[in-house]
């Protein structure tokens, strides 16, 4: 500041020293007006200067401060040129760090597998991930700034928003739900800051399917148990209430061990299922041969046929290359155990069941059923592998099925690495294979 004032004196000094020489006594006043008006001059220029540089840091695109250079001067206006781009440069860093700061969490909200939208004061859309994109059918461009209301334009989400009571959630449709495949979403708006909604989306359909499916898997089971409990409470009431003779009795004795034999296969199918699941993969250091299961097999189903009718079945085993295979071998003898029983009760009777093993060229082992029964409907094979799906219920409860076969030999197979395979027409019969991986399998 003191420069300053020694700069202006100086040129009021030279001013009235070029006056003097010029008009004598006479030109010391324009002298010092002359020198007044000379430095006002050159201060104006550095003022000048400082201003066009701040006009074009201001008008620049990019942050201020990070390409103008301070213009170089002297003096009280050098300092305060000095001390603007230090304050400029220090908010230019604050801005960049906050920038930074807001893309990580944008970047974190698109990471997120949950759909979010921030809506405004008047319900617009200021922001959407990716995945509230998919849920709703939003372009995350185009639809910015739009009403939510005018997108979402199920009647619940309107009562809901509306409502304006956002403590529980509300269940609507996805945009790309069909009834053939249903899309449930889960809609949650929490209000922050003046006004302001974020609204949280998830995708529920596998958490209602499995909350069906559980739903009818208990519905089933206390179905399929109190079948058999009626008739054994039934047939107990009638022995302790009558006199029954020795013919009746046996009868009703033999129908009661039937159906608690019934009721124990369902549990033991149960439980079975539940050790699948919950226990980890076999290994691959346990080998059973292929020949021993094969015989446990026929075993069976020979005795299966004999039981459910008169003359029986033409079975055929062909067990082919004699092969080991590598896992838990009650797991896989129940499940190729499951598949031939199920031929042989579906089968008429009479009718041809086929069973064989064979190696395949690239080193995987195929399990194969076949049979003459009367086929299956192409609509009902994907849910074949369903808990307690049945194309004919009356059918089942004939032949002593529980419905958890084909559930069961999906799970073993799964284990195991190995494929499970159905093919079948309506009056040509079945064929059921399991194909192992070349890693299970190895010829002895």
């Amino acid at each position: 500041m003191i420069n300053r004032w020694l700069v202006f004196a100086a040129c009021l000094l030279a001013g009235l020293v070029l006056g003097w020489a010029i008009a004598a006594k006479d030109g010391w006043l324009p002298g010092l007006v002359l020198g007044s008006f000379v430095w006002l001059i050159f201060d104006s220029l550095y003022i000048a200067r400082l201003l066009r540089w701040l006009r074009e840091e201001q008008s620049n695109e990019t942050p201020i401060g990070a390409t103008g250079v301070a213009p170089v001067m002297r003096g009280v206006w050098g300092e305060v040129a000095d001390r603007t781009r230090r304050i400029l440069r220090s908010r230019d860093r604050q801005y960049q760090e906050s920038q930074s700061r807001l893309d990580e969490l944008l970047a974190a909200l698109q990471a997120s597998p949950n759909g979010v939208v921030l809506l405004d004061a008047q319900g617009r859309i200021e922001w959407c991930n990716q995945t509230a994109s998919q849920h709703f059918g939003f372009d995350a461009k185009r639809d910015v700034l739009q009403h939510i209301a005018n997108l979402v334009r199920d009647p619940a989400f309107t009562a809901y928003l509306a409502s304006e009571q956002f403590s529980q959630d509300v269940v609507i449709p996805g945009s790309f739900s069909t009834p053939a495949r249903p899309v449930k979403l889960s809609v949650h708006v929490h209000a922050y800051g003046k006004g302001r909604k974020l609204l949280l989306s998830r995708d529920i359909t596998a958490v209602e399917l499995a909350e069906a499916m559980r739903r009818d898997f208990v519905a089933n089971v206390s179905h399929e148990i109190r079948t058999p409990l009626t008739v054994l409470s039934g047939f107990i009431e009638t022995l302790q209430t009558l006199p029954l003779k020795e013919p009746e009795r046996s009868r009703y004795l033999s129908l009661m061990a039937q159906q608690s034999l019934r009721m124990q296969t369902l549990v033991n199918d149960l439980l079975t299922l539940s050790r699948l699941e919950g226990s980890p993969a076999p290994g691959a250091n346990e080998w059973m041969t292929t020949s021993a299961l094969f015989a446990q097999c026929e075993q069976e189903a020979r005795a299966l046929s004999g039981v459910i009718t008169a003359q029986g079945h033409q079975l055929s085993f062909e067990l082919g290359t004699p092969c080991e295979l590598a896992g838990v071998q009650t797991e896989v003898y129940s499940a190729m155990s499951n598949l031939v029983t199920n031929a042989v009760r579906y089968t008429p009777e009479g009718g041809q069941v086929l069973v064989s093993w064979q190696l395949l060229d690239d080193g995987r082992g195929e399990f194969v059923v076949k049979d003459s029964g009367p086929g299956i409907a192409p609509e009902h094979l994907p849910r074949l592998t369903e808990r307690f799906y049945r194309i004919d219920r009356s059918r089942s409860r004939e032949t002593g099925g529980t419905g958890l076969g084909l559930a069961i030999v999906k799970h073993v197979a799964q284990r195991h690495g190995a494929e499970l395979h159905i093919e079948s027409q309506p009056g040509h019969g079945s064929r059921f294979s399991i194909i192992f991986p070349a890693a299970r399998v190895r010829q002895t």
